[in-house]
């Protein structure tokens, strides 16, 4: 990890810490997949595969951090674009 990141990850847990409530930074499977346009079902299949967004159980309760959230979509996103190369 570099000096970098775990600067912008402190800046980011200090701003959901900040947030008016507790759950404030995060969201429940149900509000997610809405979110998303997707199954509840689909993102729990994808937490058993491991290939979701990653979350945090709560007793029975998924939830996903959505600063994590957006990082994976920037992930998605990025393994989507195609590499140029020089010629």
């Amino acid at each position: 990890m570099t000096a970098q990141t775990h600067i912008f990850e402190e800046t980011e847990l200090e701003r959901e810490a900040e947030a008016d409530g507790l759950l404030d930074a995060w969201l429940s499977r149900a509000e997610l997949a809405k979110e998303l346009g997707l199954s509840v079902d689909t993102l729990q299949r994808w937490e058993t595969r491991r290939i979701g967004p990653p979350c945090v159980r709560v007793g029975r309760k998924a939830l996903y951090r959505k600063g994590a959230v957006r990082d994976w979509l920037r992930d998605q996103e990025a393994r989507k674009m195609p590499v140029r190369r020089r010629t």
